[in-house]
C-alpha cells in the first residue's frame, strides 16, 4: 500500500467516525434556571405586579405577582384582574390549617373564565405561609381563574401547583377569611385591582339595620352581658 492511499484511507475512517464522535459528545441539555424565593416586600416596586384584594371583611391584602416563577400565570391573573372578573368572587373552599381558594364565578369549584386553561409552570418555589398558588384539577393542565393563600407551609404542592406570587402585606386580613367548604357566610373579594391603577379601596359596607324599632320589651328580653 502506497503511501497516498494509505493517508487517503485514515482520511476516510476519520469521516466516517465523525458522526459518531459528534453524538457522543452532544451538548448536554441546559440545566432550568435557578429561581430565587426572596420577594420584595415594597409594594411601591413595579406596582404593575402588586394584586390588591379588597375584602369583604375590610382588610385589603397585597399580593406580588412573581412572573420569574410564572409568566403565563400571572399574565392570566392581571388580565382578569383589569376586566374586572373577581370583583364579588367568594372565597368558596377555605380549610382551617391550609389554605383560602377562590376565583369561581360559580362558587361551586366547577367554574372559571371564558379563556383557555394554562400550560402548567410548576417550579421548584416552596408553599410557605401567604404563597398564591393556581388551583387545578388532577390533570396537570388546567389551571384557569382559580387560586389559593396559604396559612401554613405545605412543601407537598411544591413542584405540583403552579406557586405565582406571595402575599407582602394583609396576611392577618387573609386569616380572618371565613372557613368552610363552602363556608355558610363567605368572604368575598369586593374589589380585585393592580396597584399601578391606582383605585382606592370599596367604602366599608354599612351595618345591617335592625328590622324594626326597638322597645322596652326587646331591651328587658335581652341575653346579652
Amino acid at each position: 500500500m502506497n503511501r497516498r492511499t494509505f493517508t487517503a484511507l485514515v482520511l476516510g475512517l476519520g469521516l466516517a467516525a465523525t458522526p459518531v464522535l459528534a453524538k457522543d459528545k452532544a451538548p448536554a441539555p441546559t440545566p432550568a434556571p435557578v429561581l430565587s424565593a426572596v420577594v420584595n416586600p415594597d409594594p411601591a416596586v413595579e406596582p404593575d405586579n402588586i394584586l390588591a384584594l379588597d375584602l369583604s371583611n375590610g382588610g385589603r391584602v397585597l399580593i406580588r405577582l412573581m412572573p420569574q416563577w410564572a409568566p403565563g400565570h400571572v399574565e392570566r391573573i392581571k388580565t382578569l384582574t383589569k376586566e374586572g372578573f373577581y370583583n364579588g368572587i367568594i372565597f368558596h373552599r377555605v380549610i382551617d390549617g391550609f389554605m383560602a381558594q377562590t376565583g369561581d364565578p360559580t362558587g361551586t369549584g366547577q367554574g372559571g373564565s371564558k379563556l383557555p386553561d394554562l400550560k402548567a409552570e410548576f417550579n421548584s418555589l416552596p408553599h410557605v405561609r401567604g404563597s398564591v398558588s393556581m388551583a387545578r384539577t388532577d390533570a396537570p393542565d388546567t389551571a384557569n381563574s382559580q387560586f389559593f393563600i396559604v396559612f401554613y407551609p405545605r412543601f407537598a404542592l411544591d413542584h405540583r401547583y403552579t406557586n405565582f406570587g406571595r402575599v407582602i402585606a394583609g396576611m392577618d386580613v387573609v386569616d380572618t377569611i371565613e372557613r368552610g367548604e363552602p363556608p355558610q357566610n363567605p368572604t368575598k373579594i369586593v374589589q380585585a385591582s393592580l396597584l399601578s391603577e391606582g383605585k382606592s379601596r370599596p367604602a366599608a359596607p354599612a351595618p345591617a339595620a335592625p328590622a324594626g324599632p326597638i322597645t322596652a320589651d326587646m331591651l328587658t328580653n335581652s341575653k346579652s352581658n
